[in-house]
C-alpha cells in the first residue's frame, strides 16, 4: 500500500503569511495539532504543530552557561503567561513552524512511512507529490490501514 492510497486528501494547511492566530483557529476549529505551511503555489515551507505552541507559551527558566573562558546568562521570560499568550497570536507562522519538515512522496510505501513516523516521534507527515502539497498521513491512518485486514 502506497502514500496516496491512504492519505486524507483534504489538507488544512496555513500560508507562510498567516499568523500563529490563524494557526490556534484551525487548531481548534478543525480538533487538530499539526498543520503544514505552504507559500502560493501550495509548496511544503514548513510545518507547526501543538508542540511549537507550548515550547513558546511556556515558562522559560533562566540559563547558565559556563566554560573556562566566559559565563553567559540567557535570560528566560519576563512576560507572564497571559501576555505570552497574546504575544503569540500576532507572530508569523514563520517564526515558530519548523522549516526543516519531513515529508512522505505520493509513492512512499506504508511501511516507510510508519517507519519514519515511528523513529521521527511524529504525529502527521505531509504528503507531496512533484514538490506540491497533495495530502497527510497520521499515525491513526497507518494503524487502521495496516490492521484492517488482521483483524
Amino acid at each position: 500500500m502506497q502514500a496516496y492510497e491512504i492519505m486524507i486528501r483534504q489538507v488544512h494547511k496555513v500560508k507562510e503569511g498567516d499568523t500563529v492566530r490563524t494557526v490556534i483557529e484551525k487548531f481548534i476549529d478543525h480538533q487538530i495539532s499539526g498543520l503544514p505551511v505552504v507559500n502560493d503555489r501550495n509548496e511544503i515551507v514548513a510545518y507547526i504543530s501543538d508542540g511549537d505552541i507550548m515550547r513558546y507559551i511556556g515558562k522559560h527558566q533562566d540559563r547558565i552557561i559556563t566554560s573556562v573562558y566566559f559565563s553567559y546568562l540567557f535570560k528566560g521570560d519576563d512576560e507572564e503567561f497571559d501576555q505570552r499568550l497574546q504575544s503569540i497570536l500576532k507572530l508569523n507562522v514563520m517564526a515558530i513552524a519548523k522549516k526543516q519538515v519531513i515529508k512522505a512522496q505520493w509513492s512512499d510505501e506504508l511501511e516507510t512511512i510508519a517507519a519514519v513516523l515511528g523513529e521521527k516521534h511524529i504525529k502527521k507527515l505531509p504528503v507531496e507529490r512533484n514538490g506540491v502539497l497533495v495530502g497527510i498521513i497520521s499515525r491513526g491512518d497507518v494503524i487502521r490501514h495496516s490492521f484492517k485486514s488482521v483483524l
